[in-house]
């Protein structure tokens, strides 16, 4: 009898901390929100690009406004936004010393010059 209740003494012990694991995180301060990455670009969910329009389709910058910075972004994932953006046959793309992921797609029908940057954005001109 007394090992019983050792064992459901244990088992209780042991159960606990795995039901505190499944609330939700706490919110950010003054968010309101999980926390998590506050970096924009960081995909949540899908390969839909973070930089959209009303309409919720990818808005397209030009090169111009593609901000140089540290792009944690692999190629892979790089052209999945590219390709998520509605640009096809994404190729020979290339991290530049400015941290822009740069390359070649169609876009319309026409070949384009592409940059994605740390932040999201994407230019096809």
């Amino acid at each position: 009898m007394r090992s019983l209740l050792t064992i459901a003494a244990a088992v209780t012990l042991l159960a606990a901390p795995a039901f505190a694991q499944t609330a939700a995180p706490p919110a950010s301060p003054g968010t309101g929100t999980a926390t998590g990455s506050s970096n924009p670009a960081v995909n949540r969910g899908g390969n839909a690009p973070s930089t959209v329009n009303a309409s919720g389709q990818a808005t397209i910058v030009a090169a111009s406004k593609l901000e140089q910075g540290a792009n944690s972004f692999t190629e892979g994932q790089a052209k999945s936004r590219l390709e998520g953006a509605g640009l096809s046959n994404v190729s020979d793309l290339r991290k530049d010393d400015q941290g822009i992921w740069r390359g070649k797609a169609m876009r319309n029908g026409k070949s384009v010059t592409v940059g994605f940057d740390y932040k999201g954005n994407i230019a096809a001109e």
